[in-house]
């Protein structure tokens, strides 16, 4: 439980990384396709398609995290 700082730091900054760049690679993916998150027409396929694609690289940037920091140790 006394796990040193610097450690836990890095183990908590690269989950952050790996989050806010997979939700971006997943935002910038749905705008490659033509479907926006933020759209007015909230409710159609495109916008749940947009959603999905967020979701998805929120989660694979998070596994990538995760993946980084067991092969590290």
């Amino acid at each position: 439980m006394s796990q040193p700082v610097g450690p836990a730091f890095a183990d908590g900054l690269a989950d952050a990384l790996g989050f806010v760049l997979g939700g971006l690679a997943g935002w910038q993916a749905g705008r490659l396709f033509g479907l926006d998150v933020m759209a007015d027409n909230a409710g159609t396929g495109a916008t749940v398609g947009a959603w999905v694609l967020l979701l998805v690289g929120l989660g694979i940037g998070k596994w990538a995290a995760m993946q980084w920091r067991r092969r590290r140790r």
